[in-house]
């Protein structure tokens, strides 16, 4: 099948451009870029320096069956229906269709230019949603952030551990590559060296995200952190009764046991007893655990990803797997590696 990425020479677009490389059933035929026109994608990727395929303009698109658009957001909403003539299936990696509602546009972005299209997109985390997504057309990745930790807290609520009305507090820690290849002054090498940096300690816009899929209020807080791949959550969890270590396997197992991309880390030997961004970096991998806290009447719940692949192009290729019925774990069977630099 023909695929397209649209932004291809941004950090997640170029992991969208390897994966649909070396996948068994998609072939890249396109990538855009304005900035880079006519150029390799090699030129923007080092690491895809073999590819025999140069940037186009996106306002020239090929027909293609998959189109995955990597841009900024309110790009997405506004040449939607330029990505919908051009492929079968869309999947959209920016915030523009995550929510289904535009009330929580208007509140925790700039609104929405095409709302009567958001009942239409299905949210991309097969762990939530495997179910509605075969035969999608109009597929939005969940944000990293709030993947990581809706993948942590998921079995709590499908286990009846959770009903919606407890408190939840979740601390997220990010790698540089969250924001983007533009980066800013924030961003740079200077700056973001050492840093442990609260950037968003109230108000982030995944909130939107946990509270609509997970249907829970929660306390979240973001920090910067002196790594490049990952997004880590610890979440801070306090049920209304008691719950037994017993019942925490239970539950994560009956989540997760079968699902290809996680793994279970808690409190095992070693070095790495519990999950870490280091650990699944650039894999489809998600890593949980968590520990119990019965003297506090609190359970302290860890999860980690990479941001680019199970954060954003890795889940989308999953997803599109899921939506054309071919194999799930196709393109993404590789691990990460051992040992590395910072992720």
């Amino acid at each position: 099948m023909r695929a397209a990425v649209v932004g291809g020479s941004g950090f997640t677009g170029g992991e969208l451009c390897r994966l649909v490389d070396g996948h068994p059933d998609f072939e890249l035929v396109q990538a855009t870029s304005r900035e880079y026109e006519n150029k390799t994608v090699g030129h923007a990727h080092p690491n895809l320096r073999h590819l025999d395929l140069r940037f186009s303009d996106p306002a020239d698109l090929e027909s293609v069956d998959v189109l995955f658009a990597a841009t900024p957001h309110g790009v997405s909403m506004q040449h939607i229906d330029a990505f919908r003539d051009a492929a079968d299936t869309v999947v959209d990696l920016s915030a523009d269709f995550r929510l289904p509602e535009a009330s929580t546009y208007d509140e925790y972005y700039d609104g929405h230019d095409r709302p009567e299209l958001l009942a239409d997109a299905e949210y991309a985390l097969p762990e939530l949603n495997r179910a509605n997504l075969p035969g999608a057309n109009l597929i939005a990745a969940g944000g990293c952030n709030a993947t990581a930790s809706i993948l942590g807290l998921l079995p709590l609520f499908e286990a009846d551990i959770l009903s919606g009305d407890e408190q939840v507090v979740i601390d997220v820690k990010v790698g540089s590559s969250e924001g983007g290849a533009s980066g800013g002054k924030a961003a740079s090498h200077a700056e973001r060296s050492g840093v442990v940096r609260p950037y968003a300690p109230t108000g982030h816009r995944h909130e939107a995200e946990i509270s609509e899929y997970l249907g829970i209020d929660v306390s979240f807080t973001v920090h910067a952190v002196d790594m490049i791949r990952g997004a880590s959550a610890t979440c801070h969890v306090f049920p209304n009764s008691p719950v037994s270590k017993g019942d925490l396997w239970g539950a994560y197992r009956g989540s997760y046991e079968d699902e290809p991309f996680v793994r279970l880390a808690s409190g095992g030997g070693g070095v790495y007893r519990y999950p870490e961004p280091k650990a699944v970096a650039g894999s489809n991998f998600a890593e949980v655990g968590f520990e119990l806290d019965a003297a506090n009447k609190r359970l302290v719940v860890f999860s980690a990803i990479d941001n680019m692949m199970k954060g954003s192009a890795g889940q989308a290729v999953h997803a599109a797997n899921i939506a054309y019925s071919l194999d799930e774990t196709a393109g993404l069977e590789h691990t990460g590696l051992h040992p590395v630099g910072a992720p």
